[in-house]
């Protein structure tokens, strides 16, 4: 599996001593090998990852807390990356939100360890809530910025709950990408499911 930059964003806070990405890639590679091989997340020790990736424990532990938050990183480092919004309009910001999730769920139809990935993270509640504050709250916050720059710019009503919306926008590309993981996933859904929802909300 592809592994894109794992480094946190501006929403994560920077952990312990300057990092060295080709050590942190190596342990985040050899967490990918010890999934790949079919290793529960449960018996991932920190001793089990270090050996794996040719590091010591405490160069894991210098660079993270423990396995879970290892685990978040090597998740992010297998997501699409955080999109570039164009900035140009609401509408072509979302549709490049979207974009991401689409691309996510295509990433998961090929790849059966990406699936397993998130099915264990999920069976996790420490990992799924560290998964939450570094990565599902920085996006929503991202989307509710968008929506709001809308209605400044007079493309969205006054009266619309923007948090709602966003669960508007989003919750059929989720039904694809999580509910229906072997749904289609076609060039220009994200600009259809934008543009069918904008209709009626536009001022």
């Amino acid at each position: 599996m592809r592994l894109a930059d794992s480094r946190p964003g501006r929403d994560t806070p920077a952990r312990g001593r300057p990092r060295s990405e080709a050590v942190e890639r190596a342990i985040i590679e050899g967490v990918v090998k010890l999934l790949e091989d079919g290793v529960p997340l449960a018996e991932l020790s920190i001793e089990r990852i270090a050996r794996t990736a040719g590091v010591g424990k405490a160069t894991i532990y210098r660079r993270w807390p423990g396995k879970e938050e290892l685990f978040v990183d090597v998740v992010r480092a297998a997501e699409p990356p955080d999109p570039e919004l164009p900035g140009t309009s609401m509408r072509d910001d979302l549709v490049a939100l979207l974009e991401q999730l689409r691309g996510r769920g295509l990433m998961a139809q090929s790849s059966a360890i990406l699936l397993n990935v998130y099915a264990q993270m999920k069976s996790s509640p420490k990992i799924w809530a560290a998964y939450h504050a570094s990565v599902v709250e920085p996006r929503r916050r991202l989307q509710l910025e968008v929506l709001r720059r809308g209605q400044r710019d007079g493309e969205l009503r006054d009266d619309v709950d923007l948090e709602l919306l966003i669960d508007l926008f989003l919750g059929p590309m989720l039904v694809r990408t999580v509910m229906r993981p072997g749904a289609s996933l076609p060039e220009g859904l994200s600009e259809e499911i934008v543009d069918r929802l904008l209709e009626g909300l536009r001022p």
